[in-house]
């Protein structure tokens, strides 16, 4: 429910136009959208700036399908994360003019109309190619939430002049976030370049000793770069949502002041 409707409710519980008890109603069924296999949360994006995000792994096509055309027959922009191919195939036949990309596993079904200009600067960086999967995740993440966002891909500290040469970009950027597997070492060279803060993002490549991100992810954890913090092995997604709330946070209070 928008703060407009909860006024125009609240207006009618004064003026006596709508019972109490009726307007306790309305307000229940307003936060939620029941379903046989999900409960969406409808108030999200009135609460924190972007509408619920359907995590599509262990799903069935059909609940992504049911998913989606529920929260957009509420008036919701619509994302999805982690599709397999099977759903994505699915998603294509009910909802045509959908956005995909086969790279990053999503699904973007925004409302129709113009879409706001992206705000605000996000460089994804990959420490290799293997990484991209995870960095495009990360990229089309912060872009459906309005940023504007760029990559920069295969720059890690085996060549160390590579990501040298980006450093008058980065200077340029709001957040970076760092993608990374094998020894996961790129976001503390990242964290010692920029004055912003530095999203690091471990991956699951790497030979055995890596553990699967693990190896990446404890080396980031340690980070002696004071302005690096950490998602978890593989999250793209929370890498590119925490980068593009920081920037809409910022944006807010500038356009405040």
């Amino acid at each position: 429910m928008t703060s407009d409707e909860l006024r125009q409710l609240l207006e009618g519980v004064r003026t006596g136009a709508i019972d109490v008890s009726d307007a306790a109603a309305r307000l229940g069924q307003a936060s939620v959208a029941e379903l046989s296999f999900a409960t969406l949360d409808l108030d999200r994006k009135q609460r924190c700036g972007f509408p619920e995000v359907v995590f599509a792994e262990g799903k069935t096509a059909e609940w992504v399908e049911g998913a989606v055309r529920r929260l957009s027959e509420a008036g919701q922009d619509c994302f999805v994360t982690r599709i397999s191919a099977e759903q994505a195939a699915h998603l294509a036949t009910h909802f045509p003019h959908a956005e995909q990309d086969p790279l990053a596993r999503t699904f973007w079904l925004p409302l129709l109309g113009e879409r706001p200009v992206p705000t605000g600067k996000v460089y994804v960086v990959t420490a290799g190619t293997s990484d991209l999967p995870v960095a495009q995740e990360a990229l089309v993440t912060a872009r459906v939430m309005g940023v504007d966002v760029e990559l920069i891909v295969d720059v890690g500290v085996a060549g160390l002049h590579r990501i040298l040469r980006q450093r008058e970009r980065l200077a340029s950027a709001d957040v970076v976030i760092v993608v990374a597997g094998m020894d996961g070492a790129l976001p503390s060279v990242v964290g010692g370049l920029v004055d912003c803060p530095v999203i690091a993002c471990p991956t699951s490549i790497g030979y055995g000793a890596a553990f699967g991100g693990v190896a990446a992810l404890l080396t980031m954890l340690n980070s002696c770069s004071a302005g690096v913090c950490v998602v978890n092995i593989d999250a793209g997604f929370k890498a590119g949502y925490v980068a593009a709330r920081f920037v809409k946070r910022r944006q807010t209070k500038n356009a405040q002041e």
